[in-house]
């Protein structure tokens, strides 16, 4: 087996951590200037595939599938049905869904 780079676990760490400091800003940000949060959206993105890592569940759906925007709550459209989370994009019309339980 190939030996990793000196301080791959290391960089691969740091971008986890930069990629929730991006999505952070992107929350802060987007009242005044919602085109600045796409790029912060947008550069999370493509560190997470430069250094190989994911990114969160949590976070990624934050990011539109479609126009690849950031998913404020003025941008979306929630609604629950049959089990089912529908998040609907206002800016492209993008539907996501999202399997939920409901409690018992």
């Amino acid at each position: 087996m190939a030996r990793r780079k000196k301080g791959y676990y290391r960089a691969r760490d740091l971008a986890r951590q930069r990629i929730e400091r991006l999505f952070v800003l992107a929350e802060e940000e987007h009242v005044l200037h919602p085109e600045r949060s796409d790029r912060y959206v947008a550069l999370a993105r493509k560190m997470g595939m430069r250094m190989r890592v994911r990114i969160p569940r949590r976070l990624k759906r934050r990011i539109c599938k479609g126009c690849r925007c950031y998913l404020s709550p003025e941008r979306t459209r929630l609604r629950l049905r049959d089990g089912v989370l529908t998040v609907t994009c206002t800016e492209c019309g993008e539907q996501m869904r999202y399997p939920y339980r409901r409690p018992r």
